[in-house]
């Protein structure tokens, strides 16, 4: 087996890959990877077997001798088509641990890519980091919907359902970037004393190279953006990010409309809709505020975990 670090002249090859393989996400692909590129020293690296054949790409990044699958993504690790096995990920851990000893990092931290983002079941890695004696040193709690067996909304959640309805607030798909974008970071400012991942700029590049996969949804009304969400869109699983909510939309049941609208219509054919993580500090602390709200559209825990590997 042969590890290759990436280099720009591949990035065809490693986009075709990630959309054929079982585990693959369009935040894989290079042209979202790249769009902050200036913030990471990019350490990807592509596995062929004897044949000669890529197995496996890994979306990588490097800071003080420690390898990243990927500090620029929520999550990440081998991304691998259906021909990879068991033995087969041990043999590419062994790998990588040789190419870690050779490149002179001594600590791997992984970040599991969530079974529910599978097309195929695709959890490999995780025996073999086990194999490894590499150890779970996080888990992030998130909040997600099985929309093939929904557990039904909170009674409250149907009140504000119902009382959005009563002050005519509307849901839809939204091109206002800039303005949801303000509103997102005057709440984040609010509640968390934090700012937005993405800048608006960042955000519309985004929007722009994956114009299927990124949507922004709001509830409005008399033309007013009261709440909202942007989504992440990926064959199986719609993923909700950047929540935000007015002082008027908690009034009006503004939020519990977009999610409503989301789930019953909007998603109804995936298998999954998933509200992203409700703690802080790496996990150690629940948001239980949070988490409640989720789990009153029917969500229910499912973990992402972090492992570390020293070689």
């Amino acid at each position: 087996m042969k590890l290759i670090s990436y280099s720009p002249d591949q990035k065809q090859l490693w986009n075709q890959f990630v959309k054929s393989s079982k585990n693959g996400l369009f935040m894989f692909d290079r042209d979202f990877m790249e769009y902050h590129s200036d913030r990471f020293s990019d350490h990807s690296l592509l596995a062929y077997d004897e044949q000669g054949r890529l197995i496996a790409c890994l979306p990588a990044s490097a800071k003080d001798g420690t390898l990243y699958t990927h500090q620029g993504l929520t999550f990440g690790g081998w991304i691998t088509d259906s021909s990879m096995r068991a033995a087969l990920m041990l043999s590419l851990f062994d790998a990588l641990k040789t190419h870690m000893l050779e490149n002179g990092f001594k600590r791997l931290v992984y970040k599991v890519v969530p079974y529910v983002y599978h097309a195929q079941p695709a959890q490999e890695d995780v025996y073999a980091l086990f194999r490894s004696g590499a150890t779970q040193f996080r888990v992030d709690v998130s909040a997600t919907v099985n929309l093939r067996n929904r557990i039904p909304f909170s009674e409250l959640r149907k009140r504000g359902v119902k009382k959005a309805a009563k002050n005519n607030v509307t849901v839809q798909k939204s091109e206002r970037v800039e303005e949801y974008m303000d509103l997102l970071a005057a709440t984040l400012r609010e509640r968390h004393e934090a700012n937005p991942v993405h800048s608006t700029e960042e955000l519309e590049l985004l929007r722009s190279r994956f114009p299927e996969n990124i949507k922004l949804f709001t509830a409005e009304r008399d033309g007013k953006i009261l709440a909202g969400t942007v989504v992440f869109e990926y064959p199986k699983l719609a993923h909700a990010q950047y929540i935000a909510a007015s002082p008027e939309a908690r009034d009006v049941g503004a939020l519990d409309a977009v999610f409503s609208y989301l789930i019953t219509d909007v998603y109804k054919d995936k298998d999954f809709f998933d509200f992203g993580i409700s703690n802080e500090e790496g996990g150690k602390v629940l948001n239980e505020g949070l988490i409640n709200q989720k789990e009153g559209f029917g969500a229910r825990a499912m973990c992402h975990s972090f492992y570390e590997l020293h070689v």
